[in-house]
């Protein structure tokens, strides 16, 4: 899916995190809200949905956030 996202228009990046037991979270950044939900009809990210409701995922939840600033540090 990140490469099918990468090709959308408004497509900014993702970061992905998985802990030792398997949860984990990712992240996807988008222009606009327009570019969002064009990725969310997008027909083959709608089935990697249905495939992860019907057997990979027992749950997941999605939060729409707006980054209004960001920060960071590296050595």
């Amino acid at each position: 899916m990140e490469e099918l996202a990468r090709q959308q228009p408004g497509f900014l990046g993702v970061e992905s995190v998985r802990g030792d037991g398997g949860v984990g979270i990712t992240v996807s950044y988008w222009a606009s809200e327009e570019a969002l939900r064009t990725w969310k009809a997008n027909l083959e990210h709608r089935e990697a949905q249905r495939k992860g409701r019907s057997g990979f995922y027992s749950r997941w939840f999605t939060r729409v956030c707006k980054v209004e600033r960001a920060y960071s540090f590296e050595l």
